[in-house]
């Protein structure tokens, strides 16, 4: 099943706080992804726009633009529990 996320707030140095329907909550880096996904870098110099992501209808992946997206479930497995 893939995980549904419940709430998500931007955090300074490119985090995400996540909460998902089932309770778990983490703390993804996407300075990771920033460093190693060229797509990604614009994240860290157009100011603004990081915090700026959406959630899609199925609550299964934000996004930022129509290049770069981030799937619930590797926000899930990836993220350091809280």
């Amino acid at each position: 099943m893939i995980p549904r996320i419940k709430h998500i707030e931007p955090r300074s140095n490119f985090t995400l706080y996540v909460t998902f329907d089932d309770g778990k909550t983490v703390l993804y880096d996407v300075k990771d992804d920033i460093r190693t996904l060229p797509t990604y870098r614009i994240l860290e110099t157009e100011h603004g726009l990081f915090q700026n992501f959406q959630l899609d209808e199925s609550r299964t992946c934000i996004y930022w633009n129509d290049e770069i997206d981030l799937p619930s479930n590797t926000i899930y497995e990836y993220g350091t529990p809280c």
